[in-house]
């Protein structure tokens, strides 16, 4: 059943689950990696840094909106994976441009020379959020879209570029939407990661409204052996929901890591909500799960071992929280009132 790979090109290779991909790619076995890659803020050599030396890899720094690059990294590629995004909510509600230009522009970019070139399979990888906010149930692969933010609103145009794609030329592409991800090489703006790292450091730890907001949280293990199911076996012009079942409410996950840190909930503090900021996500699984995928980590030992790493890996992270990330910290954050009151502790 499903297909075999010989050479994967995954764009956005150097960023969280791009490069776990890739690492995952070789582990599994597959001959030859192309790691394509723009490397704006969120793109980062240095996540890709232990597999350099595998012979089966290589990395091409370009923009998949630059049609020459796109074509001349795909010859010879039978499947491209697309991770090749601006992926964060708060940057896209303080400018939206660069997610149109990446997340619709480049998908169909790439969607155009994967035609052309006659590449086998072609999965986009979206995000639960198209769904938009699920008041209770799970979402479903059939569901109407509603994205309610910029980013959002950009990943859902992607997706149906690829359908369109699908539909008028037979383009051998899926779809998959996955949850909350977490884990090692996540960029520390991320809620889980700036939660870690902002502990590490003594920082507040800023928390939207207050902070039950609901995410089904999928470690990027899991998350990366969904996407290779849906590569391998995933039927053109589908969608495929790739959830972890855990779900939890953004408030219990910052305890948790306090707790795993040995750290006084003191630290926590809730600032005003994100506009248009969802309530709950939650994603139902089977069709995926029909295929002959499962998520393996559970939460409590994902999140442990993800702490853990951001612990270790002080000098992948410090970096990283430069000149640049305290700017967009300070848009961000900074003009957010600190809530008082009962309700808020």
């Amino acid at each position: 059943m499903g297909h075999s790979v010989q050479h994967v090109l995954v764009t956005g290779g150097a960023g969280f689950i791009g490069s776990n991909f890739v690492r995952y790619l070789l582990r599994r076995g597959v001959p030859r990696v192309t790691a394509y890659d723009k490397l704006t803020y969120a793109g980062n050599r240095a996540s890709l840094a232990d597999v350099e030396d595998h012979p089966g890899f290589r990395f091409i720094h370009a923009d998949i909106c630059e049609r020459a690059d796109v074509a001349a990294a795909l010859r010879g590629c039978d499947a491209v994976v697309n991770f090749a995004a601006e992926t964060h909510v708060d940057r896209s509600l303080l400018d939206a441009d660069d997610f149109l230009r990446t997340n619709v522009v480049g998908t169909h970019v790439l969607l155009e020379q994967a035609r052309r070139l006659g590449v086998r399979r072609f999965v986009h990888v979206s995000t639960d959020e198209v769904y938009g906010d699920v008041p209770e149930g799970y979402s479903r692969e059939t569901d109407p879209l509603r994205p309610r933010s910029p980013y959002s609103a950009s990943k859902a145009a992607g997706e149906m570029m690829v359908l369109a794609a699908v539909a008028s030329y037979g383009v051998p592409a899926v779809i998959t939407r996955g949850s909350n991800t977490y884990g090692p090489y996540q960029y520390p703006e991320k809620f889980i990661p700036l939660m870690i790292t902002n502990a590490l450091e003594g920082r507040p730890l800023p928390v939207y409204g207050d902070g039950r907001q609901m995410r089904d949280w999928i470690h990027v293990e899991d998350h990366c052996a969904g996407i290779e199911v849906a590569l391998l076996r995933g039927v053109p012009g589908e969608a495929y929901n790739i959830g972890g079942g855990h779900p939890r409410e953004n408030l219990s996950v910052v305890r948790e890591i306090l707790q795993i840190l040995g750290l006084s909930e003191d630290l926590i503090q809730h600032v005003s909500d994100r506009p248009g900021h969802d309530r709950r996500y939650a994603l139902a699984t089977d069709k995926l799960r029909a295929l002959g995928w499962r998520p393996t980590i559970d939460f409590p030992r994902g999140l442990r071992e993800t702490v853990e790493w951001y612990r270790r890996r002080r000098d992948w992270w410090e970096p990283l929280r430069d000149a640049a990330f305290a700017e967009y910290y300070g848009r961000n954050y900074g003009g957010r009132a600190v809530l008082k009151g009962p309700e808020h502790g």
